[in-house]
């Protein structure tokens, strides 16, 4: 169905002329004329009766009308969805309680008039490719997998390190530090089964690993958080590692203990990614906001391997 035929029956209806619609469409009376008798063709009805006073809507005319406004508002819903500015900024943070997520809602709550849509995906793979397709315009990732660095129409800025902690429970040996070192984990087993092989979280713990002789086994199912803060709260013997704004909520009789790590104290770096050609209006504004908070990168006794993105 043509849209300008329905976006023609619909002016006329309004006006009740077809010379009116037809200043109002900036076109001819004659090409009014022809796409109303086209319209009329493709639905096999009339849908105006002309009369002295102008044209009136037939019986036919009267029920397609509700029907063509909500075509043409549904047209103008489908155009603006792809319109730069005026569809919603679409951010990958992946996953709701971590500290991209909290990146996205303070930028939220400086810019409550830009509208978002934000959404989780799995590794950094698939959320290069949905910016290079323009699904989405940016996403939050930690690193690059080395020796995969990113496409070339790819920019990435470094926004946040965010230093990791170590969670026990309370009957570990290491449970009433207030603070603890690198070197003091060696020979402890923290257990991570959320790590991924080949993922860019992956990479960072296998040079955390290899640089100061840690135990991290993720051995074992990924039941998820709730799970994981249950088995480390009944096993003495297991830590893990928990970013410090990673939020985390668990029953009162858990007694875990969230504990700093020093000397140095390991950052996993968050960073945003989008394509260079992305032109909307909003993915700017995010990259200024997030410059203008930034926490400093690579400060002074902190770890990160050298292949992340830079700052």
């Amino acid at each position: 169905m043509d849209l300008e035929a329905v976006r023609t029956f619909a002016a006329i209806a309004e006006s009740g002329q077809f010379r009116k619609a037809a200043v109002d469409l900036s076109v001819t009376q004659q090409a009014v004329s022809k796409r109303v008798a086209a319209l009329e063709r493709d639905l096999g009805v009339r849908l105006f009766a002309r009369t002295p006073r102008g044209a009136e809507l037939t019986i036919d005319g009267q029920a397609f009308l509700p029907h063509a406004r909500e075509l043409l508002r549904v047209a103008e819903r489908a155009v603006a969805s792809v319109q730069t500015g005026r569809r919603p900024l679409r951010v990958d943070v992946l996953n709701s309680r971590g500290a991209a997520s909290g990146l996205m809602r303070g930028f939220h709550r400086a810019h409550p008039d830009i509208e978002l849509d934000v959404l989780m995906l799995w590794d950094i793979e698939a959320a290069v490719a949905a910016i290079r397709s323009g699904t989405i315009d940016a996403s939050f990732r930690a690193v690059a997998a080395p020796g995969r660095p990113l496409p070339e129409d790819i920019a990435s800025v470094r926004v946040l390190d965010e230093p990791l902690q170590l969670l026990t429970g309370p009957a570990h040996a290491l449970a009433g530090a207030k603070s603890v070192t690198v070197a003091e984990l060696v020979g402890h087993r923290i257990w991570m089964p959320g790590i991924v092989p080949g993922s860019e979280w992956g990479a960072y713990y296998d040079d955390l690993v290899a640089e100061f002789g840690l135990t991290i086994e993720a051995t074992g199912p990924n039941f998820g958080s709730d799970a994981l803060l249950d088995t480390i709260a009944d096993t003495p013997a297991l830590a893990t590692f928990m970013s410090e704004q990673t939020r985390l909520v668990w029953p009162a009789g858990h007694g875990l203990r969230r504990i700093p790590v020093t000397d140095p104290t390991p950052v996993y770096p968050h960073s945003l990614i989008w394509h260079r050609d992305n032109p909307h209006p909003a993915l700017a504004t995010l990259r200024a906001h997030l410059t203008a908070t930034a926490a400093g990168s690579d400060a002074a006794g902190t770890w990160v391997p050298q292949w992340v993105l830079p700052r």
